[in-house]
């Protein structure tokens, strides 16, 4: 049986998921050139993985009301997989171009994630492996 949503986990994700859309707006938003914003989506989602693997090995288990604001919230509406997969499917006239693209996004968001927490750990100070999805509880 599910567990009930916290009213105050779900106040701050939604918060922190209105500010991490905004910030990706501001970063599209000015972008003229369509061609770009399929490239300016993937450093939006790569950053984006990069900032929530440090919140995850930072805060680990600690301070669930600040891991869902930053890390669900800010960066959950931050990073974009609709808008990945938008972009690539836009350029379906040149699959050579599209499949590089899903590639190095799936494969620099992974890099990303990882480095984030390894450097997570270390700014917590607290060592250990990464746990592996499998591990999760």
């Amino acid at each position: 049986m599910p567990q009930p949503v916290d009213p105050r986990v779900l106040g701050v994700t939604v918060a922190g998921g209105a500010i991490g859309v905004l910030a990706r707006a501001l970063l599209v938003a000015p972008v003229e050139d369509p061609a770009a914003v399929p490239w300016v989506t993937l450093g939006i989602n790569v950053a984006g993985s990069l900032i929530l693997g440090i919140v995850v090995g930072w805060l680990d288990d600690r301070r669930p009301l600040a891991r869902a604001f930053l890390g669900t919230g800010i960066l959950g509406g931050f990073t974009t997989y609709s808008a990945f997969a938008v972009a690539t499917a836009l350029w379906v006239t040149t699959p050579w171009l599209a499949a590089g693209l899903a590639a190095a996004s799936v494969i620099a968001g992974v890099a990303g994630a990882l480095a984030g927490l390894l450097l997570g750990r270390r700014i917590s100070h607290r060592q250990g492996r990464v746990e592996l999805p499998e591990d999760a509880e």
